[in-house]
């Protein structure tokens, strides 16, 4: 078979794992880019790619330091990291070949780069194809949704002082806002008095979660 290679890279003020949306959608005011490589990054490429809301992306879990190849079953963070479940009922990153699936919004396109929003890639994603999203193909709202029709997903309050807040563009703070609410950490840590780390937009965002409510503490 022949080697796929990347067309294109993500960026995304996301620069770790940490942060990232657990699926893509969720974030709506989280902007990201498609770069294309130069041999991909020309007009005659994306032509009629304007006339589409939707993409999707295919892509590759690169920040991911280990295969798992023979790993059959997962602990999706949505069942709170304890329960067991087939890698391929679920989403998790942690696949056979490492390949990530996702849908994005087009913002704009503008000399041969896609902004798009709402994406769950992290910042130098590699991407191995671009495909037009297609309502009446790809959109099956009647679909059973397995453990996540069961399991809701609970938002946090998300708190910034003003003297955070004037750190970060109007865009740029609805995005943090987002991202903080859908509650980066790990679901099997919640203790109350510890202090994360994400980084966000070159900056290392600091908050801590009680209860409901995560705040930000500081940011270097």
């Amino acid at each position: 078979m022949k080697e796929i290679r990347p067309i294109a890279f993500f960026r995304s003020p996301l620069t770790s794992k940490f942060g990232i949306p657990r699926q893509s959608g969720l974030a709506d005011n989280l902007i990201g880019r498609i770069v294309f490589e130069p041999q991909y990054q020309r007009e005659e490429a994306l032509r009629g790619l304007e006339d589409f809301d939707y993409l999707w992306l295919i892509w590759g879990f690169s920040a991911n330091k280990t295969t798992d190849e023979g790993k059959l079953t997962v602990r999706p963070p949505r069942l709170g990291g304890n329960e067991r479940l087939g890698v391929f009922a679920t989403r998790s990153p942690f696949r056979p070949n490492g390949l990530g699936l996702s849908s994005v919004r087009i913002k704009r396109i503008v000399d041969g780069v896609i902004e798009v929003v709402g994406a769950d890639l992290m910042d130098g994603t590699p991407i191995y194809d671009v495909k037009p999203y297609i309502s009446y193909v790809d959109s099956h709202p009647e679909a059973r949704g397995g453990f996540t029709d069961k399991k809701e997903w609970k938002l946090l309050s998300v708190v910034i002082a003003e003297e955070y807040s004037k750190l970060f563009d109007a865009e740029a703070l609805a995005a943090l806002k987002e991202v903080l609410s859908q509650d980066p950490r790990p679901q099997y840590q919640h203790d109350a008095a510890r202090v994360y780390g994400m980084p966000f937009g070159g900056k290392d965002v600091k908050f801590r979660v009680e209860g409901d409510v995560l705040e930000v503490v500081g940011i270097d």
